[in-house]
């Protein structure tokens, strides 16, 4: 189906035509505490799969306000910003889970003027899950939505009838969806487990006696990468560089590798093959995360949130990558990090002194070839695991697609369309009493000016202009 087309009885309308779209009321320090405290829902409570209510706060609000912020069963909320593109927009329903709950301005609250709002909440999901709110969001860093972009947003609304139809069509579709999900979730969890027994089976922590107890220092060299500058952004020596969004465990990503001027260090920061890479910065169970450079990209240095490992003569690299992997797994580098506004940081000096087992080198390769049995079977059911949900992800937006496009269940000619739904709507909002509007203070008097010139007293022709919906 075109963009253009749309299924009989459907109607395009703006969101606001069909919903009142408000962006929750701004947190101040005054209102951490009062004799009105009140629970509230922020973005942290809003998830994929629905609200999470395990951590709700409380603010203080006035009855006025709690007039204005409470939220109602069948409320949508959503995230009005996100440092991650990937979730702006992200919708959940309000079932009355609290009671007097209200709502922050990190979320935008729709609530639907007799439109099926579970129909609403699978829209606005498919709409976050395309992509099309990222590419309608504004700012730099933070993704904002906003309150008046998502009021304009542009809607198609089947008759009320094919609504309840294609929710309960849409519910059926994906609970299935969800279980399976769930047990491939479940699945790569178990997967996980068993890669951390491995490790930790093969590197103990109790040293057997003809392995050589030593630490990182002794086993090989430490390096912190170079800092970037945006000085260095252009220069006669461009060369690509790794970053901590490139180092994964055992694994480099090679699909956004920047590029900085070395011009006169480059020698200093390259890589080469054998380099153990850890993650110098980041969540704090993901700190000192390794992987093992092989060669791939080629010519390439490696920056300041980055630490190298060179291992000495009687240390395979391979064996260095088993051991950090443990330590990780084990969560041994979040005792030597520190933490700076939820990012962990494990300095080259902190790394240098936590305990690093050498085996002789004939017992390190054949506990490498061991783990390399292990893992690898362990990845490969890992991978088809990841390959499974990228699936599903793919399928959840053709059967969404599929059911706002008229496709997922057949219309029935009897239904009344949506154009009569639509003016119901306008009929509802014009007999609600008006909104009275705050008073103003009046301002002070200004200078008399020169009186303007009288008006023609003529009257002008008057023409009526009729305003034209895109429906």
């Amino acid at each position: 189906m075109s963009e253009k087309e749309l299924p009989a009885g459907w109607v395009r309308a703006r969101l606001d035509e069909i919903a009142e779209v408000r962006l929750g009321r701004q947190r101040s320090p005054k209102n951490h505490s009062g004799d009105q405290m009140r629970p509230y829902l922020r973005a942290a409570n809003v998830g994929w799969d629905g609200l999470k209510i395990g951590d709700v706060k409380e603010m203080n609000f006035t009855d006025d306000e709690v007039a204005i912020y409470r939220l109602a069963k069948g409320d949508i909320v959503l995230g009005e910003a996100s440092g991650s593109a990937s979730e702006v927009g992200k919708p959940a329903i309000w079932n009355d889970e609290i009671e007097d709950c209200c709502f922050q301005n990190t979320l935008i609250r729709v609530r639907s003027h007799l439109v099926n709002p579970k129909y609403l909440l699978h829209y606005l999901r498919y709409e976050a899950l395309s992509g099309a709110f990222v590419e309608g969001s504004r700012g730099v860093g933070i993704h904002h939505l906003g309150a008046a972009k998502l009021s304009s947003w542009p809607m198609r609304i089947p008759p009320l009838a094919e609504q309840h139809r294609i929710v309960e069509a849409l519910e059926g579709h994906l609970s299935r969806l969800d279980a399976a999900v769930a047990t491939v979730r479940n699945s790569r969890k178990r997967l996980a487990i068993l890669r951390k027994t491995a490790l930790l089976d093969l590197v103990p922590e109790e040293a057997p006696d003809s392995w050589t107890a030593s630490t990182v220092e002794q086993a090989g060299t430490v390096e912190l990468g170079r800092a970037r500058h945006p000085d260095w952004h252009h220069g006669p020596e461009m060369h690509p560089y790794l970053r901590v969004a490139n180092v994964f465990e055992d694994r480099i990503d090679t699909s956004d590798v920047m590029e900085m001027d070395f011009s006169g260090i480059f020698e200093k920061y390259r890589l080469h093959p054998g380099d153990v890479l850890l993650n110098e910065g980041q969540s704090p169970h993901l700190v000192g995360r390794p992987a093992l450079y092989r060669g791939m990209p080629p010519d390439v240095a490696f920056t300041n949130s980055l630490l190298r490992f060179k291992a000495n003569s009687d240390v395979m690299p391979e064996w260095a990558l088993m051991v950090f992997r443990r330590h990780l797994h084990a969560r041994r580098f979040m005792r030597e990090v520190r933490i700076t506004t939820n990012i962990a940081h494990l300095s080259s000096k902190r790394l240098k002194v936590i305990e690093f087992p050498i085996p002789p080198l004939d017992v390190q390769k054949q506990l490498v070839m061991r783990c390399d049995e292990l893992l690898s079977g362990i990845d490969v059911m890992d991978r088809e695991a990841a390959r499974t949900l990228t699936r599903a992800d793919n399928l959840r937006r053709a059967v969404l697609n599929r059911a706002f496009t008229g496709a997922l269940v057949a219309q029935d000619p009897t239904d009344e369309p949506a154009t009569a739904l639509l003016a119901r709507i306008q009929a509802d909002r014009d007999a609600q009493p008006k909104a009275k509007r705050a008073r103003r203070t009046p301002a002070a008097p200004r200078k008399a000016k020169t009186p303007a010139p009288a008006p023609d007293p003529t009257p002008a022709p008057t023409h009526a202009v009729q305003q034209e919906f895109d429906l």
